[in-house]
């Protein structure tokens, strides 16, 4: 189940609403979200769900024991115990087939058969989550919760649980105990939704058609032209943004809905000066948890920069999938970021609009590596790009399809910009000034865009949710 489904939007968020508001304290409403979360992920999912029940409950067992026994040999090894148990089950379910063939290709005697073990949905997501309570426990920076059930509660959360943000347990431990709901942060969560659902169905849906247009195996294979893979390329990379991010503000929004506050998870990505900046407003909680949970533990600025970064990096391509373009995807960021950090020096941020391109193209030419498993139409795609391919300038077959969705890809672009941000403080001021006129036009807004989204999801055949694999 998806939030742009149809099935969620007009059944199980109405029933889980009705009976979160029916109930009158906060234990019971918990209750109400726990039962709601694990219906959700069965649904998906019904084998799995005992796969997330069991990876909370390794780390709520091993965050008691690293309580009781602090200081101690015992405290330790559940740190250690919990860690390599959430990696093993991480590196079995995600990385096992990948293992697998690298093996095979490397040994050519090595005939090992594949597992083809089903990637359980969001598996990456709750083992970050799960991992990071406990090490948080050990290091006391949080204190331990002692009931199971509030544990899972912020495990499987169903409004963050398939595609974050990744929460850490810190951030949201005194709202598992006590929070509200107020009309006005219920209307923020459900504008919010709203908007992301517009994000996800009407921008990254539309758009992405042209783009996995482009490069399916059929114009790989006929040589798409340079112009046409260009605009394929932008046309992924306003997909892959406006599909995450618009997954996000759902979730922020559903947060809002249920008294949680959530942080974000982008901030306008594609205005960067540089790649380091693109990764400070990209996917904001996965870059915190790498920083906090990996780089620093391994000596951060102080020692072994390089081999520090490149460990990161390295990590961050495989997080996204269990295939060699995802590496390579990781280290391609790591080579920039070390031009910039060692070389460069934030030069180019000094230099406006230029370095904003220099970026957009890095990142663009980015997507292309991360979209293509086949490193081989990877290679094609990208000599396309740069001319090296041997292809036309331009395709005739794909004039219709762009020309068709030409206002799309526009407001795409348009809606990169912080422009929403602006409007939204100018709204502010209406909501200050003149509370009815606010209720009225934010009604009025959310009920429209709401019934457009709906309509296209009616008859809609590609609704594609990217990040499901991760």
């Amino acid at each position: 189940m998806v939030f742009s489904g149809l099935p969620f939007l007009f059944v199980f968020l109405p029933i889980c609403l009705l009976a979160y508001f029916a109930v009158p304290n906060i234990k019971a409403k918990n209750i109400v979200l726990l039962i709601a979360s694990l219906v959700f992920y069965a649904i998906g999912e019904p084998i799995w769900v005992f796969l997330m029940m069991l990876s909370a409950l390794i780390n709520y067992a091993a965050g008691l024991i690293i309580h009781r026994r602090r200081g101690t040999f015992y405290a330790k090894l559940a740190l250690i115990i919990a860690v390599a148990l959430g990696i093993a089950l991480l590196v079995a379910f995600k990385y096992l087939d990948f293992l697998i063939q690298t093996v095979n290709s490397l040994l050519p005697f090595a005939r090992l058969p594949l597992a083809n073990i089903a990637l359980p949905i969001g598996i990456s997501f709750f083992t970050f989550q799960t991992m990071s309570y406990t090490i948080d426990v050990y290091k006391n920076q949080v204190a331990v919760q002692k009931n199971y059930f509030t544990f899972l509660l912020f495990v499987s959360l169903f409004p963050q649980l398939i595609a974050g943000p990744i929460l850490r347990y810190s951030d949201v431990a005194l709202q598992l105990e006590n929070r509200t709901t107020t009309l006005s942060g219920f209307c923020r969560g459900i504008t919010r939704f709203v908007v992301g659902c517009a994000k996800k169905v009407l921008l990254a849906n539309t758009i992405g058609e042209i783009a996995t247009l482009i490069f399916t195996e059929k114009y790989i294979a006929q040589g798409v032209s340079s112009v046409g893979t260009w605009v394929g390329a932008i046309c992924l990379a306003l997909q892959i943004y406006f599909d995450f991010s618009g997954y996000s503000d759902m979730a922020i929004g559903l947060g809002y809905m249920f008294g949680f506050e959530y942080g974000e998870n982008f901030n306008y990505p594609y205005i960067s000066r540089s790649v380091t900046e693109f990764w400070r407003r990209w996917h904001i909680s996965l870059g915190t948890f790498f920083r906090d949970y990996v780089y620093i533990p391994l000596g951060g600025n102080r020692k072994h920069q390089l081999v520090n970064l490149l460990v990161v990096w390295s990590l961050t391509g495989l997080w996204h999938g269990a295939n060699w373009n995802f590496v390579l995807w990781g280290l391609y960021y790591f080579v920039f970021l070390v031009l910039e950090k060692f070389i460069l020096k934030r030069k180019l941020e000094k230099i406006p609009v230029l370095s904003n391109i220099i970026t957009l193209v890095a990142v663009t030419v980015g997507w292309v590596i991360f979209f293509f498993e086949d490193i081989g139409q990877c290679g094609a795609a990208l000599s396309n790009m740069f001319g090296f391919g041997n292809v036309p300038l331009w395709s005739s077959s794909l004039t219709t399809p762009v020309v068709n969705n030409i206002a799309f890809i526009l407001i795409g672009i348009v809606a990169c910009l912080p422009i929403g941000k602006i409007v939204g403080q100018k709204v502010n001021g209406i909501k200050d000034n003149k509370p009815t006129v606010w209720f009225v036009a934010t009604l009025t807004f959310n009920v429209v865009l709401l019934f457009i989204c709906v309509a296209a999801l009616v008859g809609a055949a590609y609704n594609p949710f990217l990040y499901f694999r991760f």
